[in-house]
């Protein structure tokens, strides 16, 4: 079962990324799936479709084929492995070539879960390639042990400065309890930039051993949010060659270069933008440029200056 896992900071564009590659023949884009836990054992939240999840026929029938219902899924269970084993304190372990102990068995119980929510989708489907963009390069370190996986691993990156500044403003969080998006300070959001940029980085590096078997590396693609929205035709069909799915220009048809035409989306999590059906704009958000106050824009510039050289973006 291919999976193609959008790994990166937060406000880099991944729920628009999700949402497009979704859209493509073959393919079934599911949020973030790291959510689910969450939604199920205590937060009846709006699906993108607009329905609750309990009542959208798209997850009611995912929980059936993975679990049998979501009622007989051990949500507490999984809610603990969420809180215990993808920590950035456990990194220098899930990066090793091997696994052993009780942290293999965590890892194998919490990517099963994955696993089931996937193979679900694609029988519910019948899509080649499943879409998650749960983000954390953590969860990626672990779903590169899952026997049943083929992981490829989309590197979604976006100018620090422009997501520190994202970061700072107020945006609804339509169809949930809070009503609104997390903030951060800038500074905080550059040091997290920083860490979860850094981490992805080690999964176009780690190897696994399954159960004995020969060390694999997973395929890694990284993405720069701003090359994509200058040329999204090109980039996408970049992305679903390297998902494994053979496209013709007539699949693509639903992308131009300024918009989208997107269907009735069933996403998890992200941005207001997971409920946009039809015709949605693409441009580069860089309001920033203008909007985020200079000492601050200094500030992330500081703090994220060896990756802002490395990923080839000005300091200034």
């Amino acid at each position: 079962m291919r999976v193609i896992y959008i790994s990166g900071m937060g406000r880099s564009g991944s729920t628009l990324l999700d949402r497009i590659l979704g859209a493509l023949p073959g393919a079934c884009a599911l949020g973030e799936v790291t959510d689910l836990w969450r939604i199920f054992r205590s937060d009846d939240n709006l699906c993108a479709c607009g329905a609750r999840y309990s009542q959208c026929d798209f997850w009611t029938a995912v929980g059936d084929r993975a679990f049998g219902g979501w009622h007989r899924a051990d949500l507490d269970r999984l809610a603990f492995l969420r809180r215990v084993v993808p920590r950035i304190r456990h990194v220098p372990w899930l990066a090793r070539p091997r696994l052993t102990g009780e942290l293999l068995a965590q890892v194998n119980e919490y990517v099963d879960y994955f696993a089931r929510i996937y193979a679900a989708a694609a029988g519910l489907t019948g899509a080649q390639v499943i879409i998650d963009s749960s983000k954390f390069p953590t969860i990626g370190l672990c779903l590169r042990w899952a026997r049943t996986i083929d992981l490829r691993v989309v590197h979604l990156v976006r100018d620090p400065r422009g997501v520190a500044y994202s970061w700072t403003k107020k945006m609804p969080n339509p169809g949930t309890e809070e009503g609104m998006l997390p903030r951060f300070s800038p500074a905080t959001s550059a040091l997290h930039w920083n860490l979860q940029n850094s981490i992805a980085g080690l999964l176009a590096s780690a190897s696994g051993c399954v159960g004995g078997e020969t060390a694999y590396k997973v395929p890694v693609r990284r993405v720069y949010y701003e090359k994509l929205l200058a040329d999204p035709r090109d980039g996408i069909r970049d992305l679903a060659s390297f998902a494994g799915l053979d496209l013709s220009d007539g699949d693509l048809s639903f992308l131009r270069d300024d918009y989208a035409e997107l269907p009735v989306p069933h996403n998890i999590g992200g941005n207001p933008m997971r409920f946009a059906t039809g015709r949605l704009p693409l441009r580069e958000d860089d309001t920033w440029r203008l909007a985020f106050p200079p000492r601050q824009r200094r500030l992330v510039s500081a703090i994220c200056a060896p990756l802002l050289i490395s990923y080839g973006y000005p300091l200034r």
